[in-house]
């Protein structure tokens, strides 16, 4: 796998981008148990604004769920994959022409194509490292 950024570099990122205020959350489910719907209510929770992507669902939780990235109706300031790899592969590409500049790969959702598209496309990203849950969990962020 593609080593993004040291680990000292990591936790710098990790602070700018829980400083943002609008996320995309790839892959929420409306299955509570799942990590989809866990990453989206952590999210939410916080307080960010968090839009659900699921092309299988209407809503999550009473909030609209847009069926692809591109049907948000606001500037994202971070996606969040927790998606198959070959999914994620395919929203970077449309990050990286709605110039996302975030991009935060749960585990699992990762590949070293889709690190590299990114990277190319200058977003920063989040890869082979923490769950956005416990990085929210553990560094306070005033939302």
């Amino acid at each position: 796998m593609v080593e993004v950024l040291p680990r000292s570099g990591l936790k710098s990122l990790i602070s700018q981008i829980l400083g943002q205020r609008v996320f995309a959350v790839a892959g929420v489910s409306r299955d509570h148990a799942k990590y989809g719907y866990k990453v989206y209510r952590t999210l939410k929770t916080a307080g960010y604004t968090v839009y659900p992507i699921n092309p299988n669902a209407e809503d999550i939780d009473g909030t609209p769920c847009y069926p692809m990235l591109e049907n948000i109706p606001e500037t994202i300031d971070c996606l969040v994959t927790v998606t198959p790899p070959s999914i994620t592969e395919e929203l970077v590409r449309i990050a990286g022409h709605l110039k996302i500049p975030y991009l935060w790969m749960q585990p699992g959702s990762e590949s070293q194509p889709a690190v590299i598209q990114a990277l190319s496309h200058g977003i920063q990203v989040i890869s082979s490292g923490p769950c956005i849950m416990v990085a929210v969990l553990t560094l306070s962020h005033p939302h």
